[in-house]
């Protein structure tokens, strides 16, 4: 999963409240070395222009100082217009618009007038700054930019992402560097400068792929039992055109064998649903099969919008781990390392999602319980046994209790700690066979990894001392230590929260809302649409 993934990624702090009315406040200094010789249409307008149009439109303030902003960077020089005529790239501009309205449903950028204004000064030759037609339409384009630049970019902005339990911070986004980019490369290659993750474009055109099957047949399937390679059945039929709609398997007969072919096409399907790929065909298989293509789309909606939020794929390293996928994928350079698998929090204990930085490895831990383990779990678990913490290799530590080092420690012999305020971490497991299930939400919010040595010799490899056969010593030598990563050494590490995406081979994955953050989201994304 290239994602989205990376989607969460190099994202900045949430700037507090008075930093954001500075943002606010904070407009470009006029660059008056722009003139008319040296101008990029050669037409300008006055400054009482922009005050009077701002003045007659319901704007918030960071939407005024958002233009007066971007014109005084250019001297009040038109953006929209050339001496000869309207600019070619508005048409690239409505298309992206007309794009985000026709994917997301959202009809609120879609203004008629501005539409008849273009259709009559498209037909002229010859444009005229002073002309209040003109002026009025430069300055509702430039609007209705930052707007959609704000929509489709950033997200719905009356969205309280903490109220959703997402607290990595929004990205930040700067709509007159998109606009700027936009003119100079004359509307053409918008995709190389678009202020979005790449994930968000991938999921975009599979979201258009599942519109036109909305009005197809997907009446639900009566699941059978078990189904293999040889058997037949009725249903096998509207399997093989289900799956051939879905494009995990090519088109062919329509009879009610089961073949090798539609073996492949199950084994497809159920990696894209993160199901065992056994490629047999039962209850597991039927519950994904059935979901209503409209109820896909929504969840293909639900994650655009979260991938809103953050940012573009960054060219450095970082660890992402996506909840719902039960994965962690190192990247080193931007691209993808290598994933492994992951347990994580159970539906009674979330696991937060938010970022931080990996700073230190702990080998052969102690695992310090927690005072809500300690008081459900220990407490009880010694007053049914004396003996309880002797048989747990635990002990007192002060008012609180730790398990000692060594191979049956809860977070086995490595753990990797990223500072935070919920008290979550990545480490080592003794209990390696629940890597092995389909749904793996079984810790306390703590991340398990299936394969904690590699991601130790990953984060070390630049240190020439720390050799494999070090590092194995250092887990297993029942002696906690802690080594440091400093500086440039620290990893980014972002656990996410994405229930569909794009993968490396451009296949479309759907996931479980194991936490009902996706039913969270759609209360409030489709009631704001509406």
């Amino acid at each position: 999963m290239r994602v989205v993934l990376a989607f969460v990624v190099f994202c900045g702090l949430l700037a507090s409240c008075k930093n954001k009315e500075k943002q606010q406040t904070e407009i470009a200094v006029r660059d008056t070395t722009i003139k008319m010789e040296n101008s990029f249409t050669e037409l300008f307008i006055d400054t009482a222009a922009l005050d009077h149009f701002v003045g007659t439109h319901a704007m918030q303030d960071s939407l005024v100082n958002k233009m007066q902003s971007f014109y005084n960077r250019r001297n009040y020089q038109l953006a929209w217009f050339f001496p000869d005529g309207m600019a070619d790239f508005v048409h690239t501009f409505l298309s992206l618009q007309d794009d985000y309205i026709h994917d997301s449903a959202d009809s609120s950028l879609y203004d008629p007038m501005l539409l008849r204004r273009i259709d009559t000064l498209m037909l002229r030759r010859r444009i005229i700054p002073t002309d209040s037609l003109v002026i009025n339409t430069e300055l509702a384009l430039t609007e209705h930019f930052f707007r959609y630049t704000q929509k489709a970019y950033s997200g719905d902005g009356n969205i309280n992402i903490r109220e959703l339990d997402w607290f990595i911070p929004r990205k930040k986004i700067n709509p007159e560097d998109f606009l700027d980019s936009l003119l100079k490369n004359k509307g053409e290659r918008v995709a190389s400068y678009e202020p979005v993750n790449r994930q968000y474009n991938l999921l975009k055109e599979q979201l258009r792929f599942y519109y036109p099957l909305e009005n197809l047949d997907w009446t639900e399937l009566t699941p059978v039992k078990k189904l293999k390679i040889g058997d037949s059945a009725p249903v096998v039929a509207e399997i093989k055109r289900r799956l051939a709609l879905l494009k995990d398997m090519d088109p062919q007969d329509s009879t009610d064998t089961f073949d090798s072919t539609l073996f492949e096409g199950v084994k497809s399907f159920q990696a894209r649903m993160g199901l065992k790929a056994s490629g047999e065909i039962g209850p597991s298989f039927f519950t994904e099969l059935n979901v209503p293509v409209s109820e896909r789309i929504r969840q293909m909606l639900i994650n655009m919008e979260r991938i809103r939020w953050v940012p573009a794929e960054p060219p450095t390293d970082y660890i992402l781990v996506n909840i719902p996928e039960f994965r962690l994928h190192m990247y080193e350079k931007g691209q993808l390392a290598f994933d492994m698998n992951v347990v994580v929090g159970s539906q009674a204990h979330n696991t937060v999602i938010f970022a931080g930085k990996l700073n230190q490895i702990v080998f052969s831990p102690y695992w310090n319980v927690p005072p809500s383990i300690l008081k459900n779990e220990i407490l009880p678990g010694i007053k049914r046994n004396r003996n309880y913490l002797a048989k747990h290799h635990m002990e007192w530590n002060g008012n609180s209790v730790r398990q000692k080092p060594g191979k049956s420690n809860s977070l086995g012999l490595v753990k990797f700690l990223f500072p935070n305020s919920y008290n979550i971490y990545l480490h080592d497991t003794p209990s390696k066979s629940l890597f092995g299930e389909s749904q793996r939400a079984f810790s306390h919010g703590c991340i398990r990894l299936s394969e904690p040595k590699k991601l130790a010799e990953f984060l070390l490899r630049k240190d020439s001392t720390w050799t494999s056969s070090k590092i194995a010593a250092a887990m297993n030598s029942g002696k906690e230590q802690y080594v440091r990563l400093r500086g440039q050494n620290e990893i980014p590490v972002f656990i996410g929260y994405f229930t569909a995406w794009v993968d490396h081979t451009g296949k479309l994955n759907f996931r479980r809302d194991i936490y009902g953050h996706d039913q969270k989201m759609a209360e409030r994304l489709f009631a704001a649409a509406k």
